[in-house]
C-alpha cells in the first residue's frame, strides 16, 4: 500500500474557494481502481494550508493515479491558488520502492 500525506500552501485569497477548485480532482481520484483513501483537511497550524491524505492499493494503482489525465488537470487547476510546490511530508510504502509517486512539482 502507498500512503502519502501532502501539504498545500494556499494563497490567502484562494483559501475559501480551494476545496471547490479541487472537487473534480478529488472525485475522479476516489473513483480510481486501487484507491483506498483520499481526503483533504485544513492544517491545524495554518489556516492557509491544506493537507491531502491518500492511500493506494499498490504501485500500479499509484502509478496510474499520477499518470492520469485528471491528475494533470488537477495540478493545473491548483496552480494559481498555490504559494509554492506542495510538499510530501509523510509516506509509507509497504513494498520494494517508492516507485513512480516521486515528488509533486508545481511551478
Amino acid at each position: 500500500m502507498y500512503f502519502i500525506v501532502v501539504k498545500f500552501q494556499v494563497k490567502p485569497e484562494f483559501t475559501e474557494q480551494f476545496m471547490g477548485l479541487v472537487t473534480p480532482f478529488t472525485e475522479a481520484t476516489r473513483a480510481e481502481p486501487g484507491n483506498l483513501w483520499f481526503d483533504w483537511s485544513r492544517s491545524v497550524e495554518d489556516p492557509n494550508e491544506f493537507v491531502l491524505i491518500e492511500a493506494f492499493l499498490d504501485d500500479d494503482a499509484a502509478g496510474s493515479h499520477v499518470n492520469s489525465a485528471h491528475f494533470k488537470a488537477g495540478l493545473e487547476s491548483m496552480r494559481p491558488a498555490l504559494v509554492s510546490t506542495p510538499k510530501i511530508v509523510s509516506r509509507k510504502v509497504d513494498g520494494s520502492s517508492w516507485g513512480e509517486m516521486g515528488e509533486l512539482q508545481i511551478g
